[in-house]
């Protein structure tokens, strides 16, 4: 809309006012610029509520002859395309179960950035103590000195509570690695986690969920160190002047114990405590698409078939790719700081959980672009814009006779 005024001034000392509103016209929208030839035409954003993998149940949007959705047992799940951090499906996603070593995801993350791989380390015998009973060891010993890309092995291999502990020692001690592995969760958008054991050995209130975990796997494939480490299915650990060799004990990596192995697997971290069950954070990479798949606690079969149904996941996610709508991010949400001109990371408010999978509803933030206003949002909150406008000119007028009648000094 489009309002000129004009102030005309009759004689010295008065004025008389004359205000022009021409009748409101539409605001013409912009023309679209022009599209090299050739550019491929940007798809359109899809919309996603925020809140919907905070609701119970599957939740998942299949397009016209997309599969359905596996029925796993597995109390909570994932299921995210690893490049675009979509989610293709989950189920209670955001539900907060024991972690068992699968919390060792986030322990990389935090300390492999501190020390090169070819960095040596003696251990001591301080660096040994407390390591939980039963705990998964893959046999460091005080006194040897080690390569960090030993330790990291004896990590992701074999799952060495011993090796956690000696990297935690080096990274500032146990209760350090601690609030450092919570803040990189907060860091990520992951916020259903508490670090209470750094090995994701049973603790009180120790959780995490199947949101966070596929989000650590995320992350940990964007890591050239963590990725080679994950994806390794044998390696050679020293012992003084001999070694040995260990194994993954991801079966979906390496295919022992009667579980296929599953082509193009990347990893990334299996764990089992009494408490948590089988849990396991899976990628998996299938011509151009890499997939992030995370299972906590199947509640039917034995131990291994946590590896059956993440291949089921797997399996779908594949065949699913392009036919479904994503029901949610991995990625955290970037919101404008409240003051300055940096951004920082925010979590969306959740809101109440409900008892089935249903479509998108309209939330009070979304990632969609906004939607042409229609007739009604034109003729709503913009009609009293004119009159808004009318007393802006009118006091500006006024204020300007006003000046224009004061003595030269006082317009210095």
């Amino acid at each position: 809309m489009i309002v000129t005024s004009a102030v005309r001034h009759a004689a010295a000392g008065s004025a008389a006012l004359l205000f022009v509103l021409p009748v409101p016209a539409a605001v013409a929208s912009p023309p679209a610029p022009a599209r090299v030839v050739g550019e491929p035409t940007p798809p359109a954003r899809q919309y996603v509520d925020p809140a919907r993998l905070d609701r119970r149940g599957t939740q998942v949007q299949r397009l016209p002859g997309a599969p359905a959705a596996p029925s796993v047992s597995a109390l909570s799940w994932v299921v995210a395309d690893a490049s675009s951090g979509e989610v293709l499906a989950a189920h209670d996603a955001h539900r907060k179960l024991p972690p068992a070593s699968t919390l060792k995801a986030l322990f990389a993350l935090t300390a492999l950035p501190h020390h090169a791989p070819s960095e040596r380390h003696t251990v001591a015998d301080s660096e040994l103590t407390g390591i939980g009973a039963g705990s998964s060891m893959v046999g460091v010993k005080e006194g040897y000195t080690y390569k960090v890309s030993d330790l990291w092995n004896g990590v992701f291999l074999s799952s060495g509570n011993d090796a956690v502990h000696v990297l935690a020692s080096m990274n500032g001690g146990w209760e350090s690695m601690t609030r450092q592995m919570q803040e990189k969760a907060r860091s990520l958008g992951a916020e259903d986690t508490h670090v209470v054991s750094p090995d994701g050995y049973d603790a009180p209130g120790q959780v995490s969920s199947a949101y966070d975990l596929a989000v650590f796997g995320r992350a940990g494939l964007q890591d050239p160190d963590f990725a080679r480490y994950c994806s390794t299915p044998y390696a050679e650990f020293p012992a003084g002047s001999w070694s040995y060799g260990i194994a993954n004990t991801n079966r979906l990596l390496t295919g022992e114990n009667g579980v296929e192995r599953y082509p193009g697997l990347l990893g990334i971290k299996n764990g089992y405590t009494s408490n948590a069950g089988n849990t396991l954070i899976s990628a998996a990479r299938r011509g151009d698409r890499t997939l992030v798949v995370s299972v906590m606690n199947p509640q039917e079969g034995g131990g291994f078939t946590v590896y059956e149904e993440a291949r089921e996941l797997l399996d779908w996610g594949f065949e699913a790719a392009g036919r479904v709508q994503p029901v949610g991010s991995l990625a955290p949400v970037r919101a404008k700081a409240a003051a300055g001109s940096g951004t920082r990371t925010v979590s969306v408010a959740r809101q109440g959980r409900g008892a089935e999978a249903e479509a998108p509803r309209p939330a009070a933030r979304t990632v969609a672009t906004p939607a042409k206003k229609t007739t009604e949002e034109a003729s709503g909150p913009s009609a009293g814009l004119p009159l808004t406008l009318v007393g802006s000119a009118c006091a500006a007028a006024l204020a300007l006779w006003g000046w224009r009648r004061r003595k030269p000094a006082d317009r210095a």
